[in-house]
């Protein structure tokens, strides 16, 4: 029976962002549990070596592709209905930062930083509406995962100032369409992660060590492992997360709940 609880066999799902970082410990995570799995990435040479790297646990789909715009987000979309002709989990990973001081904070750092966090997944929900649609049912839903940030539920002091408002907006964004899409039978949730061993930490970890002043900013005292994004995601992609909808979930060593 646990076993059952936990796979993906059948399903087939789109992972934004999901060459390197958080994105290829999600979309290891699913191949694992038996979903085919699509991933997205700027680079495309880095998106095709990923894919074939993860082919070894499954069948993995490189979509190279900048969701810089709606445009491009429409068109991920089209490629791939034309790929695999399904979409059952949607996970809108891809994410984008801009770091500096309140003083020197720039205009251009708004518009390209909410398009890729807030506007890419809205459109890309949008657009994957049909299938999505198609693939869910009552006893099994269709799903969307938006991987939100603490930066977005509590102030973190990063001075990125366009980053931090735009994962509350995918958080809010994220109950609002729970609630529209549950009569299509198409699940709405958030993941929230704290600090990951990402290039978005890079400048708090030299190699294996971690700056000693953040690790004592998280409860549990360490940074997040692969298996905890992961499992948090198959959780919510498989029948063991079907009646859950609209939930904003932290995978952050304490950081929102004991703060």
């Amino acid at each position: 029976m646990s076993t059952e609880l936990f796979r993906l066999q059948g399903k087939t799902a789109l992972v934004t962002g999901g060459a390197h970082g958080l994105g290829r410990m999600i979309a290891e995570g699913l191949l694992r549990a038996g979903a085919t799995v699509a991933i997205t990435s700027r680079d495309a040479e880095r998106c095709a070596a990923a894919a074939a790297e993860m082919t070894l646990l499954g069948r993995c789909i490189p979509l190279p592709a900048d969701l810089s715009t709606a445009d491009a987000a429409v068109a991920i979309a089209q490629r791939l209905r034309e790929a695999v002709g399904k979409c059952d989990i949607l996970i809108n990973n891809a994410g984008k930062t801009w770091g500096a001081s309140l003083e020197k904070f720039p205009d251009k750092a708004w518009a390209s930083v909410m398009a890729v966090n807030v506007q890419a997944p809205f459109t890309l929900i949008r657009e994957l509406l049909p299938e999505l649609r198609a693939a869910g049912t009552t006893d099994d839903p269709a799903r969307i995962i938006n991987i939100g940030s603490v930066a977005g539920m509590r102030t973190e002091r990063l001075h990125a100032y366009s980053y931090a408002a735009s994962k509350a907006a995918i958080h809010m964004l994220t109950r609002d369409l729970a609630g529209d899409l549950a009569s299509d039978n198409i699940t709405v949730n958030a993941v929230i992660p704290g600090y990951f061993p990402t290039h978005m930490t890079a400048h708090m970890r030299d190699g294996d060590t971690v700056d000693p002043q953040l690790l004592s900013h998280i409860p549990l005292q360490r940074l997040g492992r692969p298996a905890d994004i992961a499992g948090i995601v198959v959780l919510l992609s498989s029948r063991s997360g079907s009646y859950i909808t609209g939930a904003l979930i932290p995978v952050d060593g304490g950081l929102v709940g004991c703060g």
